[in-house]
């Protein structure tokens, strides 16, 4: 059964809103060479992404101090183009120094650093080490709870909460990573609006928690909702419907509605073909 976990590189293109960023900056070049690279990784370039970002770090090193907040911003993108790529002994380091440089400039409790740390988390859930990422990704909820205000809620914090959710979920800890999955898809809704792709998988992931537990009338208006929300977003023929599909046709099987699992199921697998 296949549980979507979300999974996203927090890429910065400039930390200039900050009030704690040095008056200097990396310059017009490295400007030009960070948004080219992020627009690179937008296209799903992540070779040629890395090559503009490894000029812009260099650009961004040849005019400030080692830690001055574009040097970090520098970082932390090539860190999540490696990532994209696959690469992620040579993210790691990256993040690492990223990391370093945030908590340096700004403390260790500000919402600068929870995204890094956030950043980090992701690495090591992509890897599957699950306590490492675990860890992190609490690290960082915490700073962004005692940080931000009750309403002042982001994208970052509701993706650690969703992905703590499907560790606990994975570990069979269904009453832990219940709270998590619920709050997730609220900050999502309110952030996002209620036909984002985020809140689908969201959506999902809720509904894997209450399948997973027998609870199936609880769960089948979440994946309608859900593949509703894909349906129209991506369109009735995207590839990635076919994860919902599966989901959905598993819980009618256990249903003991087989006409309407083969049919889901056989739609999953001709979306697949088109992968």
């Amino acid at each position: 059964m296949d549980k979507i976990r979300i999974i996203t590189a927090a890429i910065a293109i400039s930390l200039a809103g900050s009030t704690h960023v040095l008056a200097k900056g990396a310059g017009i070049e490295w400007e030009t060479l960070n948004k080219k690279a992020i627009e690179l990784y937008q296209q799903r370039d992540y070779g040629q992404a890395i090559v503009v970002a490894k000029k812009a770090l260099e650009v961004a090193n040849a005019n400030l101090d080692s830690d001055h907040p574009d040097v970090g911003t520098s970082l932390h993108n090539l860190a999540a183009f490696y990532k994209a790529h696959g690469d992620y002994v040579n993210a790691e380091p990256l993040f690492k120094r990223a990391l370093a440089i945030r908590k340096k400039l700004y403390g260790h409790d500000h919402p600068e650093v929870a995204t890094c740390l956030y950043s980090l988390a992701e690495l090591y859930d992509t890897q599957g080490y699950l306590f490492k990422a675990e860890k992190i990704y609490k690290q960082a909820l915490i700073i962004w709870e005692k940080a931000l205000a009750p309403d002042h809620l982001n994208v970052a914090m509701a993706n650690s909460l969703c992905n703590l959710g499907v560790i606990y979920h994975t570990r069979g800890d269904y009453a832990k990573a219940y709270p998590f999955h619920k709050r997730a898809l609220a900050i999502f809704e309110k952030v996002l609006g209620p036909d984002n792709i985020y809140v689908a998988i969201s959506l999902n992931n809720l509904a894997l928690h209450y399948m997973d537990q027998g609870e199936y009338f609880l769960a089948e208006p979440l994946y309608k909702r859900s593949l509703a929300i894909r349906e129209k977003a991506l369109g009735p023929d995207h590839p990635d419907l076919a994860h919902c599909l599966k989901n959905m046709a598993t819980m009618y099987h256990a249903m003991k509605q087989h006409k309407k699992a083969k049919k889901l199921k056989k739609r999953a697998k001709n979306l697949r073909r088109h992968q």
